[in-house]
Order: structure tokens, then C-alpha cells, then sequence
């Protein structure tokens, strides 16, 4: 008797250890899986091979959009909402609008609000901008995406203004007036308002317009397939999602292969015919893409000194979000957030550097800061690490100063030519295993490679940076970590679908709002690109990287004052 007690206690045992195997199975899968696929766990065995991190599913849902079934607290919903409803844009009263009802900046212009007042450093300078259509009529709404700036060619001087859309086809743009002389004003009209609309269509309709491919391979056999944050169709995908940033991502999966015989990630290319023949004259690069709008009037005004007496105060204001961030005078970037040192000798920065280790985290426009620091000074070598030209890891070395400079790219979405798959990591990931300490320097730059997808996307990688970065601080307040902007580029038609400007604008305006409020430093590349008399470059000119690089090491050697 009391042995079938203890067979029904151990059967009773099994079956409870049982259901809790299930009950965590179940509740992984709900986690990491949309409610429509279908198959196994998170580590399974295929053709004979080991068991792996990534899984194989099938899914019914069109498209497959993994960044859709993230589970957010509370807090994080509210804040979700809150940056997507502080970067709305305003949109057309009508929904279909004729292209000759779209502005047209050769027939808009600007007028200087008092061109003949008395001015002086400091003061602010407001321009009315005036919209048409092709038409010559006024426009009577808004939501035109603007750049404006002030220039003196002589002085290389130039800084940014603040535009304010008033909803009318009316636009002010306020500049502070930085330096004394003959100061111009230019406003260009970077894409109309009916071109917006189409760009906010592409966001949220195509982010499968950038595609990319894996290769897999096993013995003499390879196979590649399309990846993605986004799938469509009912073919069964590889599940690559982070278990640790939860960041999403899938592939199709080989026919013969396993998921796990994944070797390499590239972009695969760009979609075509994403646009009606109505939609494409919105995108013209000679009349409606980053055109100048002229002035009525006259464009520039004379602007007196500052008075000794007044001090020079304005400079280094203590509030982080003032406008501009900064200006250019005689090619060299003055912050008004801190105090600039130009470090115009190699001996400079690696004294500066001297004992540090410094990691580059991002994509090609902070690798660009690798490059420039390897070619300036001399005893920072890089070392071979066979890695891809311009995808890395790259690292360099100074033993005469003690220096290690490390870059590394960001995980997917990322259009490089070839990544090995052992070399996609995440920025959060990769904090999270940094000891930190006052010797360690972290700058990081992610947006670029972002704009294709609905900015949920975007939130959800700088929700996982930003709490590592949160959690490195705690554990090591002296780190010092930097955050590069995103900047402006040169536009085209097709270009201006992957990449635009405004995309740009939008992820930079989450990132500063995610961001503020938290011990990190910018390095405003936005402000030092769209300032500069250059012209604009998605990789912008040694000139520009120079005043970066004197930004980003003004942090990390501050001139006492």
C-alpha cells in the first residue's frame, strides 16, 4: 500500500515539475514570438546541428513585424507617446493635393523683419518666409520642411535658425546674431509639405523599401535569404531577436540549412517604384528638393560689436538646450554649451588621451572620427584585425601614451557591405559589458541607418542603449559617454526616399528628448553640418570632423576656466 502512496506522490512530482516546464515555455514564447507563429522553442535542434540561439517560424501574419509585439510598461507607453505626438508634423487640410498646388520655392520668398534696424552681437533677428504654389497663388497651410542659417563668406562664420511654422504658409525663422559684420540670410525649402506626406507613407507603409540578406553556410553548401526587422509572406523565418536587447530580427529561412549555419549580414539593396507618377513630381532635385527661396528684399544686415561693458555672457550659457548649440567664426565651431580647446597638434590629443580607452559605437559618420584619429596622430596605430574595410571592428593603439582606440559598428538594421554575424552586437549589449571608470570614454551615434522604419523602431533601440547606459553610470559615475548627432546630407530623388533630411530630423528629436536629463554630452553634428558653408555630405568634410573631434575631446580634457 504505502508503495503505490509513493509511486502516485512521484507521479504527482513529475507532473508538477512537468507543468512548470511548460508554464516557463509558454511564457518565453509569448514573449519572444508573435501570436500567429507557429513552432518550437527558443533553443532547438535542426538537422543534426547543435542546438542555437536563434528558432525557426512560421508565420501567417502579412507583414511579420516584430518591433509591433513588444510589451511596454506603462511609463514607457507614456513616453512612447509622448516623443511620437512632440514630432507629429502638420499635414495638408486635403488629402490628395495636385502638384501645381504644392509649394514652390522659386516663386515663395523670405523678407528680413526691420532690414534697416540698428543691430548688435546678440540680438535676434526675425525673417518672415512667404509660400506659393505653382501657381503664384499664397499657400494656407504648412508643414513645408525648412533649413535656414546665417552666413558671413568673408569671416567663414554661420550658424543655424529656429523655425516656427505657422500653420498658414507663413513661416518665422529667428537667428541669434553671434559675431559682428555683414551677416546674410539663407532659407531653403528641403521638401514640401505634399512631399512630406509621401515620406510619412514610406515610413509607416514600406519598411521592407531597404532589404538585407544573410548568407548561410555549411560545408560546401550556402544559401542566402532576405532579413529584416519586417517580413511579409507565410515562408518560414529564422528568428534572430536579441534574448538579451530584445531587439528584433528575422530572416528567411534556407531551404537546406539550418538557422544556425548563419555566417553574414549585408544590405541587400533598395526598393523600386515606391512612388506614383503624381507622387515622383514631389521629389524634382532642380525644383522642389533643398532649393533656395529668395529674399523680396535685401538679405543680409550690418551688425555692430558688443559693447565691452555687456560682457560675454551670451557664450556658454548653462542651459543645454539654448539655440543655435553654436556658430562657426573663421572655420573654427564655438560652443555656446561649453568651452571649445582646438586641438590643431597631434601631440595635443594624445596628451589629451594619454591612459584612456575610447569606444566608438555607431555607424560610418562616427567611424569617421576612427579614421581622423589614426591619420592625425602618428603613435595611434591601428592594428590589424582582418576585419572588412570600412565595416570593422577597428582598433588602435599608442603604447608610447597608453591609448586604445576601439570602433564598432551597431547591430541591425545596418546597410554595410558585409558583416560577419559574429560581429553584430549591440550597442546596449556592448555597455553592459564595459567596467567604465574615469578613464574610460564612450561616444555613440545611431540614426541613420534607422529612417526607413516607423520610429517605434528607433524609440525601442534608444530605450535599450539609454538604460545601459543609466545602469554604467550607476555602477561607474566617472565614465564619461558622448553622444554624436545625427547631421544633414546632400538630397536627391531617390535618396530622399532612404534618407531624407527630414527622417534625420525626426530620430534626432527623439534621441535629444530621450536623452536630456541624463549625465551624457552631445556632440552637435547637426548644427555643424547644416552651419557650414560646405556643402552638405552624409559624410561630412575633414574640416567639419576636425570641429567634431575638438567638441568631442573639450569633454574629455576641459579647459579649466
Amino acid at each position: 500500500m504505502w508503495r503505490d502512496s509513493f509511486k502516485l506522490q512521484i507521479f504527482c512530482l513529475l507532473m508538477a515539475v512537468l507543468a512548470i516546464v511548460v508554464l516557463v515555455h509558454n511564457f518565453f514564447q509569448l514573449e519572444h514570438l508573435d501570436d500567429n507563429t507557429v513552432s518550437g522553442s527558443n533553443w532547438i535542434a535542426e538537422d543534426n546541428v547543435h542546438h542555437s540561439r536563434s528558432q525557426t517560424t512560421k508565420t501567417t501574419r502579412k507583414p511579420y513585424c516584430g518591433y509591433k509585439q513588444q510589451i511596454l510598461s506603462k511609463r514607457e507607453q507614456a513616453e512612447q507617446e509622448s516623443l511620437l505626438a512632440a514630432i507629429q508634423w502638420p499635414k495638408p487640410p486635403h488629402g490628395k493635393i495636385a502638384f501645381e498646388q504644392s509649394t514652390d520655392p522659386a516663386q515663395s520668398d523670405f523678407v528680413i523683419v526691420k532690414p534697416s534696424g540698428f543691430f548688435k552681437v546678440g540680438d535676434q533677428l526675425e525673417v518672415l518666409v512667404r509660400m506659393k504654389d505653382f501657381q503664384g497663388k499664397p499657400k494656407r497651410y504648412g508643414g513645408d520642411y525648412l533649413q535656414a542659417r546665417i552666413h558671413s563668406p568673408l569671416l567663414k562664420a554661420g550658424a543655424t535658425g529656429r523655425i516656427v511654422d505657422c500653420h498658414n504658409g507663413l513661416y518665422k525663422v529667428f537667428f541669434t546674431l553671434l559675431w559682428p559684420g555683414d551677416v546674410k540670410v539663407s532659407v531653403s525649402l528641403v521638401h514640401p509639405s505634399e512631399a512630406i506626406q509621401v515620406l510619412l507613407r514610406l515610413r509607416e507603409e514600406r519598411p521592407d523599401r531597404v532589404y538585407f540578406k544573410s548568407s548561410f553556410k555549411s560545408g560546401r553548401h550556402s544559401e542566402t535569404t532576405e532579413c529584416n526587422v519586417c517580413l511579409s509572406g507565410d515562408l518560414p523565418v529564422c528568428n534572430f531577436t536579441d534574448l538579451y536587447a530584445g531587439e528584433p530580427w528575422f530572416c528567411y529561412k534556407p531551404r537546406k540549412l539550418s538557422c544556425a549555419s548563419r555566417i553574414s549580414h549585408a544590405k541587400g539593396g533598395y526598393q523600386k517604384g515606391l512612388l506614383t507618377q503624381e507622387e515622383s513630381l514631389f521629389f524634382q532635385s532642380d525644383v522642389n528638393i533643398k532649393r533656395p527661396i529668395l529674399s523680396s528684399g535685401p538679405d543680409s544686415v550690418i551688425v555692430k560689436p558688443k559693447a565691452f561693458s555687456d560682457s560675454s555672457s551670451m557664450d556658454r550659457a548653462e542651459d543645454p538646450t539654448v539655440s543655435p548649440s553654436g556658430y562657426y567664426y573663421e572655420d573654427q565651431w564655438r560652443s555656446r554649451t561649453h568651452w571649445i580647446h582646438h586641438f590643431n597638434k597631434s601631440d595635443n590629443i594624445a596628451t589629451c588621451l594619454q591612459g584612456k580607452v575610447i569606444h566608438l559605437f555607431g555607424d560610418s559618420t562616427i567611424r569617421q572620427w576612427f579614421e581622423y584619429l589614426t591619420t592625425f596622430v602618428p603613435d595611434l596605430v591601428e592594428f590589424n584585425l582582418g576585419s572588412p574595410k570600412n565595416v570593422g571592428p577597428f582598433m588602435a593603439v599608442d603604447l608610447k601614451h597608453n591609448i586604445l582606440l576601439k570602433f564598432r559598428c551597431h547591430g541591425p538594421p545596418i546597410r554595410f557591405s558585409t558583416v560577419f554575424s559574429s560581429e553584430l552586437r549591440y550597442i546596449a549589449n556592448e555597455l553592459n559589458g564595459i567596467v567604465g571608470g574615469r578613464n574610460t570614454v564612450i561616444a555613440i551615434t545611431i540614426w541613420s541607418h534607422f529612417s526607413t522604419f516607423p520610429v517605434e523602431v528607433y524609440i525601442r533601440r534608444l530605450r535599450n542603449i539609454r538604460r545601459s547606459v543609466i545602469q554604467l553610470l550607476g555602477r561607474s559615475p566617472k565614465t564619461l559617454i558622448i553622444i554624436r548627432t545625427a547631421n544633414v546630407q546632400a538630397l536627391g530623388p531617390e535618396v530622399s526616399l532612404f534618407n531624407s533630411d527630414w527622417y534625420s530630423f525626426q530620430l534626432d528629436s527623439v534621441m535629444r528628448k530621450m536623452f536630456s536629463g541624463i549625465a551624457v554630452h552631445f556632440v552637435d553634428a547637426w548644427e555643424m553640418s547644416l552651419a557650414h558653408y560646405l556643402p552638405h555630405n552624409l559624410h561630412p568634410s575633414e574640416v567639419i570632423v576636425k570641429n567634431q573631434i575638438d567638441a568631442f575631446l573639450s569633454y574629455v580634457c576641459p579647459l579649466q576656466t
